[in-house]
């Protein structure tokens, strides 16, 4: 059998977050996490990275691109999300205290209406601030 990759374009969106947890799996692998996925969001999370350690434990949603949302506010989730070649890895909470403190993201209608804000290219500055969170 001659395997040949596949086009992540051409992908629907569930075979999109598929492909994303086998990657980020793989990479979270080299931190001495193994993953465990959920069948559906528990408390926000798609899953949990277990630390080789036997004490760290982590509630991860896994998003295409950098996201925050009302909704995961206060639920100690982090959030995973591959931006160019790289992955990032951040505490929702603490980035969306830091970007809704020097941004205007709190003022656009995206975060006041619904509570959602993505960003599918990242500025400078917030890409060197993410660079703490990069796998």
């Amino acid at each position: 059998m001659k395997l040949e990759k596949i086009q992540y374009s051409a992908l629907n969106a569930r075979q999109r977050e598929n492909f994303n947890y086998q990657k980020v799996a793989a990479e979270l692998a080299e931190y001495g996490f193994v993953t465990h996925r959920l069948s559906d969001d528990w408390h926000g999370a798609d899953f949990i990275a277990q630390h080789v350690d036997g004490e760290t434990f982590l509630k991860v949603q896994l998003k295409s691109r950098l996201t925050l949302a009302k909704k995961y506010l206060g639920k100690n989730l982090y959030i995973c999300f591959p931006y160019g070649k790289q992955w990032f890895l951040h505490p929702h909470d603490a980035l969306a205290d830091h970007l809704l403190g020097i941004t205007g993201i709190g003022a656009t209608s995206s975060w006041t209406a619904t509570g959602l804000y993505t960003m599918g290219t990242i500025s400078k500055s917030t890409l060197e601030h993410l660079q703490r969170y990069a796998l």
